[in-house]
């Protein structure tokens, strides 16, 4: 049985230990990357290469940025196509129901679409909405991809604005 001076040392030595050892974790936690963060230098190309979109020809005010996160980057992009072409591209993406308006639609819990300046989606009146899960409708093109949601914003002389979120 160690004496009492040991004992005594030993304590000393387990205090000092865990004290350093969290005053090094908040070290690090300080320069550690906070989440959520926007990427920078990553747009709409990046964005559309994800979601194997391809953004139409003419298409105008082409937007978008990835959002880093822990477990799965969010990527987002926008543009003002053709209400044909929109359509179009939500066929493409192979959701199991076709676009509708939403009964009820909550505003998002976080800001998205209004890092590139845009509304959100959701709080537009009219907007059209459909989501697809790539892997559950066998899109092989979009392997990667977990969830897409689309939203069509009909707009004046017959275009609309595209907005695209995956993960």
């Amino acid at each position: 049985m160690p004496d009492k001076t040991t004992r005594r040392l030993l304590m000393v030595l387990a205090a000092s230990l865990l004290l350093s050892s969290c005053s090094t974790s908040d070290r690090g936690r300080a320069t550690r990357d906070l989440y959520p963060r926007w990427e920078q230098g990553v747009g709409a190309p990046e964005a559309a290469d994800f979601m194997k979109v391809v953004v139409p020809a003419g298409a105008a005010e082409v937007n978008g940025a990835v959002q880093v996160n822990p477990q799965e980057d969010v990527y987002l992009l926008s543009f003002v196509t053709d209400a044909k072409k929109a359509v179009q591209i939500a066929e493409d993406l192979r959701s199991e129901k076709p676009l509708r308006t939403k009964a009820v639609d909550l505003p998002p819990d976080q800001e998205l679409f209004g890092h590139l300046g845009l509304p959100e989606p959701q709080t537009l009146k009219g907007a059209r909405w459909a989501g697809v899960c790539p892997p559950c409708v066998k899109d092989h093109r979009r392997g990667s991809v977990q969830w897409i949601d689309i939203y069509v914003y009909d707009m004046a002389d017959g275009k609309a604005r595209v907005y695209l979120h995956a993960f």
